[in-house]
């Protein structure tokens, strides 16, 4: 039983930080209508800049603060590459992020080379019902929740929150009543990149980060944003959830080497039903 309960504390931990990456997509997604490819990308910026800079013995907070904001300028430069010309299409700028995805692997090994890294993160243990969990897990599930209320704050209350709402509800509407909408999609890269960048500073002291972790990072992401339609923050939060505890049971219990088949199949589960759910509505439509 603690066995178990171990596995889903945990699970719960890494389905926050996957929570994160797909939280950034649905911000791009729904402001601008692109699939942002790079997402991962911004994790693994924001991951070896932390080791960078805790190893050059920069403090704890001031390394993870500055990786989270070279992280967001990372995300706003692809923001550019990707919108940043009037008239792209959506399916054009989903190229072009992964462009600026591959060429992120070259940019980051000159830089840091190809050797995974990590970074210390808070020691110890603390046991719950029996169950004994990482300091940092519960970390990781403190900054997502917090971030999650931030999140709802800044959307529900702020001028600019309420502005990205409206681009995403209506662009034209939102042009006609003199928006700028390419501005508000930049913004939103640039909090993308935030996101990402967050979880890259949480889970590099649970798992070492190297220049092509973003493959992992984006699957799980891209999967628990699609359970969220893309659009849904909370939906998408619950598949994070559920994508972690999944992940993390079946490498418990000695399925890890098949946690990305986890990830691929709940996806796919996911597009399906959503097919079949489109499809019997517009039936029903017509």
């Amino acid at each position: 039983m603690s066995a178990f309960l171990t596995y889903l504390l945990n699970g719960l931990a890494v389905g926050c930080a996957i929570a994160l990456i797909a939280s950034g997509l649905v911000v791009i997604h729904r402001v601008t209508g692109v699939v942002n490819f790079a997402q991962g990308t911004f994790a693994v910026v924001a991951g070896l800049c932390t080791s960078s800079l805790l190893g050059l013995g920069f403090p704890h907070g001031a390394s993870e603060v500055t990786a989270v904001l070279a992280a967001a300028v990372a995300g706003l430069l692809t923001g550019l590459a990707a919108i940043g010309k009037p008239g792209v299409t959506p399916l054009s700028s989903l190229i072009v992020t992964l462009g600026v995805g591959v060429l992120a692997y070259a940019v980051e090994i000159v830089l840091w080379g190809d050797q995974p890294r990590s970074a210390p993160g808070l020691a110890g243990s603390v046991t719950v019902a029996g169950a004994r969990i990482q300091t940092q897990y519960l970390l990781v599930i403190a900054v997502t929740a917090l971030t999650f209320v931030a999140l709802a704050i800044f959307f529900g209350r702020t001028y600019l929150g309420k502005a990205l709402t409206a681009c995403a509800s209506n662009p034209y509407a939102a042009r006609v009543v003199g928006m700028d909408t390419r501005r508000m999609g930049l913004i939103a890269f640039a909090l993308g990149g935030l996101l990402g960048g967050i979880a890259g500073v949480l889970v590099t002291p649970l798992r070492p980060i190297s220049f092509d972790t973003d493959v992992t990072l984006i699957v799980n992401g891209f999967a628990a944003a699609v359970f969220g339609a893309l659009t849904r923050p909370v939906i998408t939060l619950l598949g994070a959830l559920l994508l972690g505890v999944a992940e993390t049971m079946a490498a418990g219990y000695g399925y890890g080497s098949h946690q990305l088949e986890v990830a691929l199949g709940l996806m796919l589960v996911v597009m399906i039903v959503q097919a079949s759910r489109r499809s019997a509505i517009s039936q029903e439509s017509t």
